[in-house]
Order: C-alpha cells, then sequence, then structure tokens
C-alpha cells in the first residue's frame, strides 16, 4: 500500500472542474488557446493556485504561474506543471492532468507547512497540442526564446487569425511576447507528470513510468496546387486533380516510412481541399505530416524522402511546397531529476520503471535552459486524444504524490 500525502479526492476535484471548460459539451474537452474556454479555465486555475498558497501571475502570453517562495528567494525555482490546451474532441486528462498535479503538489506543501529552501512554482502552458495555431509546445517554446515576435504574425489559425490578433482580443499585448523568454538557469528543473498515451503501464505490475528520453519529431505542412475543372466534363486523363495527388503520396507513407525505419511512425491528421465543390476537380490540397523516430537523422531521412516523392509529380503537373512548423531532435531526461523520481517512488512504496516517450511534451523544450523530468501514469486501453480518454484517480495519485515527493526533495524541504 502506497505512502500518500497527496489528495485523491481535490485531485478528481480539479480535473472534473477542468473539464467543464469545454466548446463541445458531451464529445470531449475541446479548449483552444485564447478562446472562451481557455479564459474559463485561466480563472478556475488561478482560483485554485490561490486556494493553494500561492503567489499567482500570468505572464505576457498567458502561461500560468503560482509561487511558494522560498527560504531563498535568490535560488532559482523548481517549476512543475503541463499545459491546459487541447486537441478538438479530446480527453480530460491530457496536459489538465499534469497541471493538477503542480498544483496538488501545492496543496501538500501547505497541508504539511512545509516552506522549501529554494521557491516552486506551478506552471499551466498555453498551445502545446498546436491545435489552434500549429506547430505545437508554443508555450514552452516561447519561455526558451524559440519563438520570434515576426511568428505571432505569420502564425495562424483555420480562419486566419493570427497569433498576435488573438492575443490582443484576449486581452494581451503581443509587443510583450518577448519578454516571457526565460535564460539558462533561471529555472533549476522542470518536472512535468502526464498519461502514458499508450498501453503498456495498463498492462504491466508497474505504477508509474519514469521518461529516459523523447524522440524526434517534425511537423511539416504540405500543399499540393493542380488545376480547377468541371468534374463532368473534363476527361479522366490530362486531369491535375490535387486530391488525387495527395492521395497517392499519403497512401504511400507507411510504405516509405517502413523502409527506412520499421519503429518511426508518420501521420497525416489534418488535410484542407478546395475549392470543396462537390462536383469541382480539387486544384489546392495542404495536409500536415507528423513524423516521429527515435534519432533525428532518421526523421530527416523521411522528410528527405516524402520531398523526392512529391517532387516526382511536377511531371503530372501538380505543384508543390513543403513548410516546416516545427523539428526537435531526440531529448534525453536528466538523470539527476530522474533519481529523485526514482527514490521518491521507493520511499512510497509506488512501483515504477523506465520508459522512453514517442510523444512530445513540455518538457523537451524546457530542456534547453534545464534539467527536466517526465513522469507518466496509465492511459486506459492507451487511448488519448479521444473522449473516451481516462485515467483512474488512484492510478493519477500514485504519479501526483511521486512529483510532490520529488520536488521536496529538489527544492529542498
Amino acid at each position: 500500500m502506497a505512502d500518500l500525502n497527496v489528495n485523491e479526492a481535490r485531485i478528481r476535484a480539479m480535473i472534473e472542474g477542468l473539464a467543464q471548460f469545454t466548446a463541445t459539451p458531451g464529445a470531449g474537452t475541446t479548449r483552444l488557446t485564447y478562446s472562451e474556454e481557455h479564459r474559463g479555465a485561466r480563472g478556475f486555475l488561478l482560483e485554485q493556485m490561490e486556494k493553494a498558497g500561492l503567489v499567482t501571475r500570468e505572464d505576457a502570453v498567458g502561461n500560468l504561474f503560482g509561487r511558494i517562495e522560498g527560504q531563498r528567494p535568490d535560488l532559482a525555482p523548481v517549476l512543475v506543471g503541463s499545459h491546459f490546451d487541447s486537441v478538438p474532441n479530446g480527453g480530460a486528462f491530457d496536459g489538465p492532468a499534469g497541471v493538477v498535479a503542480g498544483i496538488e503538489t501545492a496543496f501538500a506543501f501547505q497541508d504539511l507547512g512545509l516552506r522549501p529552501e529554494r521557491p516552486v512554482e506551478i506552471i499551466a502552458m498555453i498551445e502545446e497540442e498546436g491545435s489552434r495555431f500549429g506547430g505545437g509546445l508554443f508555450g514552452s517554446r516561447l519561455l526558451t526564446g524559440q519563438v520570434g515576435q515576426a511568428d505571432l504574425d505569420t502564425m495562424a489559425d483555420h480562419d486566419g487569425v493570427s497569433v498576435a490578433q488573438a492575443m490582443r482580443a484576449f486581452g494581451l499585448d503581443p509587443e510583450k511576447a518577448a519578454d516571457v523568454a526565460l535564460a539558462e538557469g533561471a529555472v533549476h528543473a522542470f518536472l512535468e507528470l502526464h498519461i502514458e498515451q499508450g498501453p503498456v503501464l495498463e498492462e504491466s505490475a508497474d505504477d508509474v513510468a519514469f521518461v529516459t528520453e523523447i524522440v524526434s519529431l517534425t511537423q511539416i505542412e504540405v500543399t499540393l496546387t493542380g488545376a480547377a475543372g468541371h468534374a463532368g466534363t473534363t476527361p479522366m486523363t490530362g486531369r491535375k486533380d490535387a486530391l488525387v495527388a495527395a492521395s497517392g503520396i499519403i497512401a504511400g507513407l507507411p510504405e516509405l516510412v517502413a523502409g527506412i525505419d520499421p519503429s518511426a511512425v508518420a501521420t497525416v491528421g489534418r488535410m484542407s481541399v478546395a475549392p470543396g465543390g462537390a462536383n469541382v476537380i480539387p486544384n489546392h490540397v495542404s495536409f500536415s505530416v507528423d513524423i516521429r523516430a527515435a534519432k533525428k537523422e532518421i526523421v530527416a531521412r523521411i522528410v528527405t524522402a516524402l520531398k523526392e516523392r512529391l517532387a516526382a509529380l511536377d511531371a503530372g503537373g501538380i505543384g508543390h511546397s513543403v513548410a516546416e512548423a516545427i523539428f526537435i531532435p531526440e531529448t534525453p531526461m536528466s538523470d539527476a531529476v530522474f533519481d529523485a523520481f526514482a527514490a521518491s517512488a521507493d520511499a512510497a512504496g509506488i512501483r515504477w520503471r523506465r520508459m522512453p516517450s514517442g510523444a512530445g511534451h513540455d518538457a523537451m523544450i524546457l530542456s534547453a535552459i534545464t534539467q527536466t523530468g517526465l513522469v507518466f501514469v496509465p492511459s486506459r486501453d492507451g487511448i488519448s486524444h479521444a473522449p473516451e480518454e481516462w485515467t483512474d484517480y488512484a492510478d493519477l495519485a500514485l504519479g501526483v504524490e511521486v512529483i510532490f515527493r520529488a520536488t521536496r526533495r529538489i527544492a529542498g524541504a
């Protein structure tokens, strides 16, 4: 029986409280950045942080912070948290579980009357999923200076609203976005909890997993241009159908990827077709391609091979362009943070295992400026990014306990 300091009922109340802020009630969580659902979640999270005794603030782009002051305020803080946006029709745990882990850690510090030597800051980040503006990991990339001021005007949602425009409508000033970047050493460590989004923990006898490394990934946007025409009067021979060309490229992706590395994966998750008439030959198709592999060199080889196939379309009169939204090399997690997780789990009687992560997380971005660690908790049937996403609260509480104990250990409380 694990020895817990965290409160499972409080964890559940926060997860369920946050889940109410969705644009698709009854059909999963849809909470896009700078939406009204974002605004409601923002208020809820700040309220919970204040209840946990935290001094709260919001940075220039909307990342939320709550601080436990340390006995030595001059020391760099331990940062704990995750993101609070979602994919369309996603689940209630992806992202929020990590934010709630941070806030519950603060509640546990408050319950036990602990004051750490170095400060502890809880963070709730924006736009990790990239569901509104594309690219993903946007909040953490802003925090690490990987997004420039100009990007706020060029990055836009599917309605053509730029990040800068959406920020202004939300009440934020995009001219101050550069102020959020943190210098290397400004954070002592970053600890994140996340649902596994896979079946391994559920199928094993282990309670939690500690991530050893996160795979390399890229997200690119492919655009194909052909010629529109009447569906009934244009012969099949000689057509420049952008959708047919795109379909061939997409259908060939599994074979292309497997030929380079059978363990790599590629996914087309978004497509736009124009003009969009049932009786009009498509002349413009754009689609996303998400590619992940153990090493950045493998990702690069897959992208090169894909570009070669796209170039071959030129002979048939189909033009193409490729834009890279994001590229991240493989990212090892900190050995020191891993050891703190392991010692914390052992002390609490929590069973753990090592695991690489095939999904990208904010921890991989923040590793550019600090030591980072990532804890996984089980996902029922391995399902994520869907309304059926579920983690038992008892399982989640075990992961939060590890986060609490490791934070206490690293912050000196």
